[in-house]
């Protein structure tokens, strides 16, 4: 773990602010996860931490879910990078150590998603973010992450005791980086459904986790890009969740390149993939998420 923090503040550096919080991780739940089978760091959800800071600091935070078809994470390329990347633009970032297939099953890793969401919501006003300006971010299983929040929410517990629970797990936006979406034929990413669900899930749970089956006029605006010939998670997982937010009525933007490996992050290396980051920086300036916070973290 100290690893990890030490790459990340190196990462952030190029785009720190005067003023800038440093980069801290916290557990979601500090005296043992739900369902917890251990006590080692695969066993405890973790968020780090990323506030934006200076004169280029606005009211947004984004949740980013690193992918990794639920059996790893790819915390780099897919997690501290977007982090240095979202900072860059003002906002504050929020990198998620979720649990991981196969020791651990459906629903505890939308249970982790979720209770991040309420964690970075009730603590808004601390970060200096507006609490309903709370996006996610999701790649490849990530994103199938990010988008089960967006279409399995709810509303918070209202005879909870802990005021984390109380907040709504409702993302306010979405942005899906080559998702896997559906968990049946013939698109689904057979290895991210076997990670979450076992080798033979059963039917109505399959249903379950097939995003684009449960989206509704509530599914949060999204942002999806995906590449024509990703030989990993097919094109049309972004496909069929397009078509279903247009059909509810959801504010969406789509971008499919022609060519491009799966897996690319911001695709830094890649003259024409690299501009897709651009592009998802004038949807988030159309949204009026790049807005300066009226208020700064203490």
């Amino acid at each position: 773990m100290l690893r990890r923090i030490s790459i990340l503040f190196l990462t952030l550096a190029s785009v720190a602010f005067s003023e800038t919080p440093l980069p801290h991780t916290i557990l979601l739940w500090p005296e043992g996860a739900p369902g917890a089978q251990g006590s080692s760091e695969e066993d405890q959800p973790a968020l780090t931490i990323c506030l934006a800071g200076g004169e280029q600091k606005v009211s947004t935070g984004v949740l980013v879910f690193p992918g990794g078809g639920y059996v790893h994470l790819a915390m780099d390329h897919e997690g501290y990078q977007i982090a240095a990347w979202l900072n860059s633009y003002g906002i504050s970032a929020f990198v998620l150590r979720y649990r991981l297939g196969p020791k651990y099953r459906h629903p505890i890793e939308l249970g982790d998603a979720q209770r991040a969401i309420r964690y970075v919501r009730a603590h808004a006003s601390e970060f200096g973010i507006d609490p309903r300006r709370i996006g996610v971010w999701g790649f490849s299983a990530g994103g199938h992450l990010a988008s089960s929040t967006g279409t399995h929410f709810d509303n918070g517990n209202a005879g909870s005791f802990d005021a984390i629970e109380l907040q709504s797990s409702r993302p306010d936006f979405m942005i899906l980086a080559y998702p896997v979406i559906t968990f049946t034929q013939p698109f689904m990413h057979r290895g991210s459904r076997d990670a979450l669900l076992g080798f033979t899930p059963e039917p109505a749970l399959a249903d379950l986790l097939s995003n684009e089956r449960h989206v509704t006029h509530e599914t949060p605006p999204s942002f999806l890009f995906h590449t024509s010939d990703d030989d990993v998670v097919p094109v049309e997982n972004s496909i069929v969740f397009y078509q279903a937010l247009r059909a509810a009525r959801v504010p969406v933007e789509m971008h499919i390149y022609e060519h491009g490996p799966h897996g690319v992050g911001l695709a830094r290396d890649d003259p024409e993939l690299s501009r897709w980051p651009d592009l998802l920086a004038a949807w988030l300036h159309k949204r009026r998420l790049l807005e300066r916070a009226s208020t700064r973290a203490r």
